[in-house]
Order: C-alpha cells, then structure tokens, then sequence
C-alpha cells in the first residue's frame, strides 16, 4: 500500500549535505526539475519584494529572506521531516521508532509544487513557492501531469490511499481504485481538523504497520468513528465523525 500526501508551505530549516536533483524518485524528471528550478533562481535573484510576495505568498521582508538563497547549495533533509505543516505537526515523525520512520519513508509519496513526485525520504532542501503559483509561465502543476505515467507505472501493483488535498489532483489524477478519506465533526465537514487528522492517521498506519487496505479498514483510530463507506467508480471514500478534539 501507497499512501499519497501533499505538502506544506510551511517548512524546517537546516539539514546536512548539498541538495543533489539526480537523487529524486524517477531520474526522467531531472531535466524538467532542472527547468523549473532554474527559471525559480531567475525570479528568486531579482531580489524584487513585490514579485517574491507574490512567488511565496508572504509579507514581511524578513520571512522572504528566508528563503532567498540558491538551493541547489543548501543543506537537506527527508522531504517527510522537511515540511512543517499541520499534517506533519500531528504526524510528528521525529518521534516515531526507526522502524516506524522506515515504514513511512518506503510507502508515502509526497507532491511537491516545485520538485514534483517525491519519496517521502527523498533529501530536498528548504523552498518556498505558493500553493497554485506559476514560475513565470510554468504551470507547475501541468508540467507534472504530464509526466503522471511514471507514478501509473509506479503504483500499478500497488493499494492506494490518498490523503492529499482535493488541489493534487492537478499534479495526479487517479486511474485505478483506491481509498480516501472525509472527516466530519458536528454534521458537518472540516478543514483544519482534516489535515490534523490526515497526520493521525498516518501516524496510526505507521505503528500499526498497515501495509494493506484491509488491514486499514479494519483499524481502530482513537478520536474516530465511521459513519459511512462511499463508492463511486475507482474512488472508495471512508467518512470519519470526530468524536474529540
């Protein structure tokens, strides 16, 4: 089982190494990575205020500073332990066993706006670009559609549950049966307790070792209850009621 995860704008700083792009899951990207991020340094080293607000979707000078220097030069860590959104807040890897960190580092793909398909152990450094932004004219998320048969061929023999924002789909629209999830609190469906729970249940899968659908299903994930399981076509959709927050 795979288990698809978007990213967060948010990020950690810091790392080891030197950021080296041919190390990404699927080599038949690098010259399109390479593109991208070239024509991303061409903005980023203009320096402008006006047009990096808008690239990173910041305000304060100090915090688009931040992110500011040439990337392929900056330290890295796992794509999983670089992103600091609220999905990675509550899945809290750093405090996994090595076991557990293992598990997630083979089975999670992470969508990246600026590198695209990602391992969850692939080294990437710290960035910063707006959910929707294009680089100049790159339509990040269309050049990556384009390139959507190498997960197809990557996931052909694989369970699929898809905890992604609705946005990802842009970058990889599901061909195959597969699960997602909806999470529901007061009748009513929620947002930031979606991406709270997103990371819970990740974190659940992990020190579980659920490696199948079927074991999934057969889960009990503390703070939730299923109300109802949907089928439409491919999509299998668990809808979840939040007993606690």
């Amino acid at each position: 089982m795979k288990i698809l995860l978007a990213p967060s704008e948010s990020k950690v700083d810091g790392g080891v190494g030197e950021f080296q792009l041919d190390k990404l899951l699927f080599k038949e990207l690098l010259s399109t990575r390479r593109e991208i991020i070239d024509e991303y340094h061409k903005i980023v080293s203009t320096k402008d205020l006006d047009i990096l607000k808008k690239l990173f979707g910041l305000k304060k000078e100090s915090d688009i500073a931040r992110y500011t220097n040439h990337i392929d030069k900056l330290p890295t860590l796992k794509a999983i332990e670089r992103y600091s959104g609220v999905v990675y807040k509550y899945l809290d890897y750093k405090t996994l066993s090595s076991g557990q960190k293992s598990f997630l580092d083979s089975n999670v793909i992470i969508f990246s706006n600026l590198f695209g398909f990602l391992r969850a152990d692939d080294m990437i450094p710290t960035y910063r670009l707006k959910q929707k932004e294009s680089i100049n004219s790159i339509e990040v998320d269309k050049v990556y559609k384009k390139h959507s048969y190498l997960l197809d061929e990557y996931l052909k023999d694989e369970e699929i549950l898809d905890l992604r924002a609705l946005y990802y789909e842009n970058f990889y629209k599901i061909r195959k049966p597969y699960t997602t999830l909806k999470f529901i609190k007061d009748g009513k469906v929620v947002s930031h307790w979606a991406k709270a729970y997103r990371g819970i249940v990740l974190r659940d899968i992990a020190k579980k070792g659920i490696s199948s659908l079927d074991e999934f299903y057969k889960s009990n994930i503390y703070g939730l209850s299923i109300v109802e399981i949907l089928q439409h076509k491919h999509k299998t959709e668990i809808i979840y009621n939040i007993e606690e927050s």
